[in-house]
């Protein structure tokens, strides 16, 4: 450990024999008072920084501070104690930030999660929650995790990236920005797919920035992570079930009290449950436009994962007439995927399609070898749609 940083939890540990931890005041002048005290051989730079070290380690997430305060950090991964990696741009990658041992990091994870009123233990060793900046934090620790406690935590980005900036980034290119522009403004249902990582919800976010601002929106999510610009938007998050085990409303709720909303458009961040029955019921029933997402590894699985999801509603439909209510619902598959070299990138925009045997995709775009090819005509029914939209 750095010789500045071992000097900061001695004086921490100093802090909480006195007591002023649990003290009132101005508790940072106090920390600056004992560090001048015991550190007056420092130089200022070197006293600065270990006031900082003291605060974090006393207020805040202690060593993941620093990481948490870099713009350019996406994501931090916790693996037990002494294993924390970062995702910048893109690219996973270790870091030299340290907790002691678990108990440290426990701590840490004690600071998240009681100010949400949310608490870890043996008897709820997994929790999934939003911290009130829009992050999402992840814990999960023994008996289920057999290295220490892991801490994961996903970075909100306060404004989403725009369309432009999306084409700018190379996630998109120009020419298919301006169909998705159309193919959103004339109301088709969108489903967009890809792996964990991905981008999928940006590309939503982004995707939504081309609804009209006269429309009622409805957002569904599990965990708030969108930002719609419109004027008329509500958001909606499902919440899980309390310490004593009551009180959970899930999404497959909230999407049924949606079409209650008179809602013009429903989003639904991720369907990953029986509730993409009902999301294929509105968007079958008069809710054109609809937007998600859904974890897959390319548009033709994105459609048989959404099968499967809405057989999971077990109402005793027959799986025909899911097939037949899916190849009726979402009109195209826009998948994403994140390459080797980190970057992020829609690869595939394809057209769903009535076959004998139920839905299937037909490509339309496809990025090979770095390369963008349209590789398919529009059918007659889409190129119709999208004709009315200048």
């Amino acid at each position: 450990m750095h010789p500045l940083h071992h000097l900061a939890d001695r004086l921490r540990e100093r802090l909480i024999q006195s007591a002023a931890l649990g003290e009132g005041g101005d508790l940072h002048a106090r920390i600056r008072e004992l560090v001048e005290h015991e550190a007056a051989l420092l130089d200022a730079p070197a006293r600065e920084r270990l006031v900082e070290l003291v605060v974090e380690r006393s207020f805040g997430l202690g060593p993941l501070e620093p990481l948490l305060r870099d713009p350019a950090v996406d994501e931090v991964m916790v693996n037990g104690p002494g294993a924390v990696w970062v995702e910048r741009r893109g690219r996973i990658e270790p870091t030299d930030v340290r907790f002691e041992d678990p108990a440290a990091l426990r701590h840490a994870i004690e600071r998240i999660l009681a100010p949400l009123g949310r608490r870890v233990d043996e008897a709820q060793p997994l929790v999934d929650a939003r911290l009130p900046d829009g992050s999402r934090v992840n814990v999960i620790i023994a008996p289920l995790a057999l290295d220490g406690p892991v801490l994961t935590i996903r970075r909100f980005r306060r404004r989403g990236f725009t369309p432009d900036e999306l084409v700018e980034l190379g996630t998109w290119t120009a020419p298919l920005r301006d169909v998705m522009r159309r193919a959103v403004q004339a109301r088709l249902n969108i489903l967009v797919s890809g792996g964990t990582g991905s981008g999928k919800t940006t590309t939503l976010n982004a995707l939504s920035s081309f609804i009209g601002a006269d429309e009622r929106v409805v957002t569904i999510e599990d965990a708030a992570e969108l930002r719609l610009q419109q004027p008329h938007v509500v958001r909606l998050e499902a919440r899980p079930a309390g310490v004593e085990g009551r009180g959970e409303v899930s999404i497959r709720r909230l999407v049924r009290n949606a079409l209650r909303m008179r809602p013009d458009r429903i989003v639904v961040g991720e369907c990953r449950g029986p509730e993409a029955l009902d999301m294929l019921a509105a968007m079958g029933s008069g809710h054109d436009g609809s937007l998600s997402t859904v974890h897959a590894g390319s548009a033709e699985e994105a459609l048989r994962r959404i099968e499967t999801l809405a057989l999971m509603a077990d109402v005793g439909l027959p799986h025909a007439a899911i097939r037949e209510q899916l190849a009726a619902a979402i009109d195209l598959v826009v998948h994403q995927a994140r390459l080797r070299d980190g970057t992020r990138r829609v690869i595939a925009l394809s057209e769903v399609v009535r076959v004998a045997s139920g839905p299937a995709t037909r490509e339309l775009y496809a990025l090979r070898d770095g390369r963008p090819v349209w590789r398919a005509a529009l059918t007659d029914e889409l190129a119709q749609r999208l004709g009315r939209v200048a």
